[in-house]
C-alpha cells in the first residue's frame, strides 16, 4: 500500500506540476517523477497480477526511460 501511494504521488506531482507550468514535460524533474512513479506501481500490479494496470503503468515507465535516455544524450 505505501508503494502505491508513493508511486501516484510521484506520477501525480509531475502532471499537476507540468499542468501549472511549473514543470516541462520533457524535462528531467519531470521524466524522473513518472519513471520512479509508474515503474513503482508496474512492480505493484505485477506482483498483484492486475495485467491491465500493469500494461498502463509498464508503458508509462518503459515511455518515460526512454525519454530520460534520449534526454542524457
Amino acid at each position: 500500500m505505501v508503494v502505491q501511494v508513493a508511486g501516484w504521488l510521484l506520477v501525480l506531482a509531475g502532471f499537476v506540476l507540468a499542468q501549472l507550468g511549473v514543470l516541462n514535460s520533457r524535462s528531467l524533474a519531470y521524466l524522473v517523477l513518472n519513471a520512479a512513479g509508474s515503474g513503482a506501481l508496474a512492480a505493484e500490479a505485477l506482483i498483484g497480477r492486475q495485467w491491465g494496470f500493469l500494461l498502463l503503468e509498464g508503458v508509462w515507465a518503459v515511455v518515460s526511460i526512454v525519454s530520460l535516455v534520449r534526454l542524457a544524450r
